[in-house]
């Protein structure tokens, strides 16, 4: 899945027990950020406004990446330059693609919520064959939007993810837990349990440390 991405990209284990293991658990930051989304399909799935059409919930995927899921929100801005721009039943004119992701809380120190927005992008270049220079995030707290630039960094960023997903799902590995400071936020913290479990360490170790050498 497409949103797998910003899970991977924040931390391997999360994604490996979300995607993998198929744990989840609830916290107020993924509360919160249900209810955003919640009210961002709310919304009618199209509309316009003047030259600006706005399409919500939009299906995405990429043969090449391997990626499928689907867009918070997708603007079509009208433009008298044919190129990179598509066409809509219906509507007069060309239209460029505007990918919009929208996240709880403030910007992060790190690409993991960007990485998301510029699959979703690499997704719909895919599907209409055309180019996407760039796309908006917008968090919830600061209540503001803060337009991304969809250059060559970014997008093997999203390429490295994609293959480093593929390649623990395929192998179901669930990496060893690293213990950072944003752990904490983490609402799979308590199972992951990243400050119990040592590096390197495994079932078969414990038991062997543990288990066998007190019944010697």
């Amino acid at each position: 899945m497409l949103s797998g991405i910003q899970h991977i990209a924040f931390c391997e284990r999360q994604y490996a027990l979300i995607y993998i293991e198929q744990h989840w658990n609830e916290n107020r930051f993924t509360a919160e950020g249900k209810i955003l989304h919640e009210r961002v399909d709310d919304f009618m799935k199209s509309e316009s406004r003047g030259d600006v059409q706005f399409i919500r919930a939009v299906p995405l995927v990429s043969f090449q990446l391997g990626l499928y899921g689907k867009s918070d929100l997708v603007e079509l801005h009208k433009t008298a330059d044919e190129e990179n721009a598509i066409t809509i039943p219906g509507k007069l004119g060309f239209w460029n693609l505007i990918p919009i992701e929208y996240k709880r809380g403030v910007p992060k120190p790190t690409n993991c919520d960007i990485l998301q927005l510029c699959a979703q992008a690499m997704c719909l270049e895919e599907m209409n064959q055309v180019h996407i220079p760039e796309g908006f995030m917008y968090y919830g707290m600061p209540h503001k939007r803060y337009q991304v630039s969809l250059d060559h960094n970014l997008r093997q960023e999203v390429r490295e993810a994609s293959l480093r997903m593929h390649d623990l799902f395929v192998r179901g590995h669930t990496p060893n837990p690293v213990y950072k400071k944003h752990c904490h936020s983490c609402s799979l913290f308590d199972i992951c349990l990243p400050r119990s479990i040592e590096k390197g360490k495994d079932v078969i170790g414990y038991l062997e440390n543990n288990l066998i050498n007190s019944l010697e």
